[in-house]
Order: C-alpha cells, then sequence, then structure tokens
C-alpha cells in the first residue's frame, strides 16, 4: 500500500469514528435531557412490559429480579446524576467533533485528553462492573486516539512553516 493510500485510509477511518463519535454525543445530550423526565413508575412499567413473557416462564429468572432491584434503587439523586453526565458527555464530544471537522488544531490535543480520562474512567468502571461493553468502549476508543493521533500529526506537518512555503 502506499503511504498516499495509507494516509487516504487512515483519514476516512478517522472522519468515520469522529462522526460516530458526534453521533454518540448527540444521542447522549438527547437521552440526558429525556432522563429528567423518567420516573420509577415508568420503568417500572417498562421493565414488566420487557420481561413478563420471562417471568411467566420463570419467576426466579435473576436478569429480571437484577433489573428489578435495579429500578428499585432508582433514586432522584442518581436520576440526575445519570441526566447531568450523559449532557455533559455529550456536549463535550459535540464540542470537540465539531473542533476536529473544522480542522482546528486546539482540537486534536484536547480530543486525547478528554478521550484519555474517559478511557481511565471506563477502566475504573470495569473494575467493578466486568462489562464486556465496557471493554468494546475502550478498545473503540483506543482506536479513535490513535486515529487521531495519526490525524493529528498529519495536521500539523502540513501546517508547519516548511510546507507553507
Amino acid at each position: 500500500m502506499t503511504s498516499y493510500s495509507k494516509r487516504t485510509v487512515e483519514h476516512a477511518l478517522f472522519l468515520c469514528s469522529v462522526w460516530i463519535k458526534g453521533l454518540a454525543g448527540v444521542v447522549e445530550t438527547v437521552g440526558g435531557f429525556l432522563v429528567l423526565f423518567v420516573t420509577r413508575k415508568l420503568l417500572d412499567s417498562f421493565l414488566l412490559f420487557l420481561t413478563a413473557p420471562e417471568l411467566a416462564e420463570d419467576s426466579a429468572d435473576w436478569v429480571v429480579n437484577y433489573l428489578s432491584s435495579a429500578v428499585q434503587r432508582f433514586s432522584e439523586g442518581t436520576k440526575y446524576f445519570a441526566s447531568v453526565y450523559l449532557i455533559v458527555h455529550g456536549l463535550i464530544k459535540i464540542f470537540l467533533v465539531t473542533g476536529l471537522l473544522r480542522n482546528k488544531l486546539w482540537a486534536y490535543p484536547l480530543s486525547l485528553w478528554f478521550l484519555g480520562a474517559f478511557i481511565v474512567y471506563q477502566c475504573y468502571c470495569f473494575t467493578h462492573t466486568h462489562s464486556i461493553w465496557l471493554v468494546l468502549l475502550t478498545v473503540f476508543d483506543l482506536v479513535v486516539v490513535f486515529l487521531i493521533w495519526q490525524e493529528y500529526q498529519w495536521r500539523k506537518q502540513t501546517h508547519s512553516p516548511a510546507h507553507s512555503g
């Protein structure tokens, strides 16, 4: 693969990953606002709707009982924390993605810093949850970090004084 085609593929992957992050930021922000309207009663009704067939088969189903217990622990404090977290996390992503897509050099190191912080937080959360989804998200974020780093190096090189003349 020539260096030009390698660069083209890396840039395309960078753009795809950044657009995915941007879409995720929009979904998180909207979701954060929607969480404000969620009540325990609404969660109970939704859980019953989802799990009624399973409960009819096995009233001692571990997953259903776990989810039911989680709904019972859903407090106003939990709701507001989740809402604020999603809104702030989503807005940070949208801000950084906008900077990256507009080729703003400041957005690259700032994005790397925030992604690094989120990766550390995800690893911390994994020690408590052992969630495979956190592992997959962290691997994706590491790939995005690599792509942002590569794009940043290329952008710095093409914007250097040696390439301006």
